[in-house]
């Protein structure tokens, strides 16, 4: 079981002895299931909770804003295009273009660039849907 800081405590994440995530992509299982070649990639734990209360079952989350060699095979291997909607501060950011042009190289990449500081945990569910659907690139005024 993993568990997340919620009084900015360091460390933010916490995973079990022995876990290593950047062999992991959480809820991978259920994102394969979900009946689409296309997968939504986020960095965190509640923000794939959150797209999936909004009923994206095609999610998937890091655990973090970086994608190992062993992440990125599992995306390649299972789906054919790819959704980056990760934090909108400056790591994920940093993460997004690093991450596009990883897996960009191999598959189709369309990336969505929350508000400053924006994560998609604070996005109601019409707004990921929105976002989700094509009809918002850019989010700037989204979010609590």
């Amino acid at each position: 079981m993993a568990g997340r800081s919620i009084d900015g405590e360091e460390p933010k994440y916490r995973f079990p002895a022995g876990f290593h995530k950047s062999q992991e992509l959480f809820q991978l299982h259920r994102a394969r299931q979900a009946g689409t070649d296309r997968v939504v990639i986020v960095e965190g734990f509640f923000d794939a909770a959150k797209l999936w209360k909004a009923g994206n079952r095609n999610v998937v989350a890091l655990m973090g804003s970086s994608l190992s060699e062993t992440q990125a095979g599992l995306l390649e291997k299972h789906f054919r295009s790819a959704v980056l909607m990760l934090d909108g501060d400056a790591a994920g950011q940093k993460a997004t273009a690093v991450i596009a042009g990883r897996l960009g190289q191999t598959m189709e990449v369309t990336t969505i660039r929350l508000r400053d500081g924006g994560q998609p945990d604070q996005l109601a569910s019409r707004e990921i849907n929105e976002i989700l659907s094509g009809h918002v690139r850019e989010v700037r005024g989204y979010g609590r």
